[in-house]
């Protein structure tokens, strides 16, 4: 009997570490859930949002995670903080976090839940858009390019391919999000359903299964639709409040809510603080005393807010969408994310948001956080170029090319473990055998430029249709490299996004065939296999174009942010320790790229430049 009880108290102690080991894996992995009071969560009972059961006004702001440098999220949180905005709002692009099918990216910058964690210990609520389609002027409005391998493909409905894909994201982001929600102790008080879909409404069935995907997976608060003017009788769903979007206040808005949902809180989901920039258009700019009374006004009138956006951050990379409203040929967004927002690209604060925070300090019962201070900024000395090396010797360091009768475009290229090209450039190149005229038949996507033995002739994009080849002898080799711009994000055409070529092009009226085609991604595998060969050429011998360009910036002391200025280049990309800033292109209207000092080091740093 007393060896009985023993072996009782020993599987009991035993039970109690299991238990403690258990409780404290979940505390690790979830550090802030359960840090913010809780009471009741965010209701729509009736005119005015409740919190905890008081009465709440949203003042939020819209920050992406992932168009800031990671080691600045607490500063941007801060900054937001201190302007008097209560609740964090973020998109969440699916493109970035399943960059091929199945291979899912939660680290790093992308890391969401630290991300949504950090808001709690700074004191913000989070409503999160997880899409997933999120717009955001992101290419193909964060859905992944690899959806248009299928030729059948339809976007943004109840097509099986599509929601197949759909269920496999959300399977991986939903049970990473749900421990965060007000009910299980966390931060986020409301989640979106899809987004601005009454501006596409190409299938009735969408909208309740994306409803239904977020609910069956342990979505638990309170739903939110948002669109905009055109799409405001299509975008609803039941069981989901139904909110808007607009820069110039109309009594109309206001008016539809009120009508559809009588005795409903009104929010504005989006009020765009200012607008985004096409390449080669002016600058947008949104007055502040013009933004600031309309806020004004929307509060006056007792509805809730987003600043869209507070903080608009940096397009890096490729990402960068485009936009083909009121043309057929669609203009690509410029890399800075800028938006004319309260804070600038870097961080910096404006008019708008010292007019702003008086605004917003009315609404709070206790004075407002000190504003904290700005980030060092340096002008260092110009980057020295030692290197070059042609398109064509870089040719060795891409992925195996494909030989193929017809062009293929970019997404159903064989390479990326048959998940196609998403991004960058693509080579085609077949033989020719005379000169004569060219012609695209409009299937360049979006801009090409044409090689004849590696001798320049000429561009090819939507307006320039027609390419004249010189006469020679023999066989000749025709390249074409083609560069994708940036998906739409938004609009009713986004089922027609593929890049490269996408159709046949003639010469003297007869298409060519027996392509080789090379994928120029720009990865990083390949920009380290690139940054390390050893068979690059003196800047002292005559450089090649296209090509890369190799150079040094040499830091001295700690970093600090910085700007890239490139007088006489025309267009390309940067790329600095790796990291990609984005394009620029001296047409304008941006003439500087955004280097933040967490991507720097101290001494020198390796610098290319296609």
């Amino acid at each position: 009997m007393v060896a009985r009880l023993s072996l009782i108290r020993r599987y009991a102690i035993l039970g109690f570490i299991i238990v403690g080991y258990i409780i404290f894996q979940f505390t690790r992995q979830h550090p802030d859930v359960g840090r913010m009071s809780q009471k009741e969560g965010l209701r729509a009972n009736s005119s005015q949002f409740t919190l905890e059961g008081e009465p709440f006004r949203i003042l939020g702001g819209s920050i992406h995670y992932f168009r800031v440098p990671r080691a600045y999220w607490e500063d941007r949180l801060l900054k937001m903080r201190a302007c008097g905005v209560n609740t964090l709002t973020t998109y969440v692009p699916w493109n970035l976090h399943e960059p091929e099918r199945g291979v899912f990216n939660f680290q790093d910058q992308l890391d969401l839940k630290a991300y949504i964690s950090l808001a709690a210990e700074l004191g913000l609520w989070v409503i999160l858009r997880p899409g997933p389609y999120i717009c955001a002027e992101w290419d193909l409005g964060g859905l992944p390019s690899w959806l248009l391998r299928d030729p059948d493909m339809k976007l943004r409905t109840t097509y099986p391919g599509f929601t197949e894909a759909v269920d496999s994201f959300f399977d991986q982001l939903i049970p990473r999000v749900a421990p965060y929600q007000y009910s299980k102790g966390g931060p986020i008080i409301a989640v979106q359903v899809e987004n601005k879909y009454g501006s596409y409404a190409k299938d009735v069935e969408y909208m309740p299964y994306i409803k239904e995907a977020l609910l069956s997976r342990g979505i638990e608060e309170l739903l939110l639709t948002s669109d905009n003017q055109d799409g405001r009788n299509l975008g609803g769903v039941n069981g989901a409040l139904e909110t808007i979007n607009f820069q110039k206040l109309s009594p109309e808005g206001f008016k539809y809510l009120d009508a559809i949902q009588p005795q409903k809180p009104k929010m504005v989901m989006e009020y765009w603080s200012g607008w985004f920039d096409l390449w080669g258009d002016l600058h947008h700019v949104f007055a502040a005393e013009d933004m600031v009374a309309i806020v004004t006004e929307i509060l006056k009138q007792d509805a809730s807010i987003n600043l869209y956006m507070f903080h608009g951050g940096t397009n890096f990379g490729f990402m960068n969408g485009a936009f083909a409203i009121a043309t057929p040929m669609p203009k690509p967004m410029v890399t800075s994310y800028d938006y004319d927002a309260p804070l600038s690209e870097a961080g910096d604060y404006t008019t708008k948001y010292t007019l702003l925070r008086n605004v917003l300090s009315r609404y709070h019962s206790e004075k407002l956080p000190e504003v904290p201070s700005l980030q060092a900024r340096r002008v260092y000395e110009p980057v020295i170029i030692q290197k070059h090396l042609s398109l064509w010797e870089s040719l060795q360091f891409t992925e195996k090319p494909l030989k193929s009768e017809k062009p293929v475009n970019m997404e159903n290229l064989p390479v990326n473990n048959n998940n196609g090209q998403s991004n960058g450039y693509t080579l085609y190149e077949t033989i020719i055998h005379s000169g004569g005229l060219l012609n695209s038949m409009n299937n360049v996507r979006d801009r090409a430029l044409v090689f004849v033995d590696k001798l320049f002739v000429g561009v090819l994009d939507y307006k320039m249709l027609e390419c004249a080849l010189p006469d020679g002898k023999g066989e000749r080799t025709l390249s074409l490299l083609v560069e994708n711009s940036g998906r739409l994000n938004y609009g009713k055409l986004l089922d027609e996004q593929r890049k490269g070529l996408v159709g046949d092009i003639e010469l003297n009226n007869t298409p060519l065939r027996d392509f080789i085609i090379h994928s120029l991604d720009m990865k990083p595998g390949f920009v380290n296999r690139l940054s390390a060969s050893g068979q690059w050429n003196s800047v002292f011998q005559k450089p090649s174009f296209p090509g890369f360009f190799h150079g040094k910036l040499y830091v001295g002391g700690h970093p600090r942010d910085t700007f890239i200025r490139l007088p006489g280049w025309s267009k390309g990309v940067v790329f600095i320790n790796g990291q990609n800033l984005g394009r620029h292109w001296s047409m304008g209207p941006q003439q500087t790229l955004y280097l933040p000092a967490p991507w720097l080091n101290r001494g020198n740093n390796q610098v290319l430049m296609p």
